[in-house]
């Protein structure tokens, strides 16, 4: 059996105070449509669609560096950007990127 090997005694109380910095902040969204993801992949050479590996097309954006998913849903998933800042202009570049692919407007 493992002995528990704390560097601490019983009974004294340890206080953390660890440094963290933002590396990855994951954001969603619904653009509130249907999206054509075959049409959106033809037309951009940063969409990839592949539905018998995934249900949602994967769009890599440069600048700021992050990953969106689209579903045909019109549901968005973006992740890789380190600010706020970074996901509001990911979002804007994807919408760029798909508004002439857009199936139906749901009410």
């Amino acid at each position: 059996m493992a002995k528990n090997h704390a560097h601490s005694k019983p009974g004294k109380r340890i206080s953390l105070h660890p440094e963290y910095k933002i590396e990855n902040i994951v954001a969603s969204a619904d653009l509130g449509v249907e999206l054509d993801l075959y049409a959106i992949a033809k037309a951009s050479p940063d969409v990839d669609y592949e539905p018998e590996q995934f249900p949602g097309a994967i769009c890599k954006i440069k600048e700021p560096k992050t990953a969106l998913l689209l579903f045909k849903n019109g549901k968005v998933i973006c992740t890789g950007s380190k600010t706020e800042e970074g996901i509001t202009r990911a979002i804007n570049q994807v919408i760029k990127i798909i508004e002439k692919h857009i199936i139906i407007r749901t009410p």
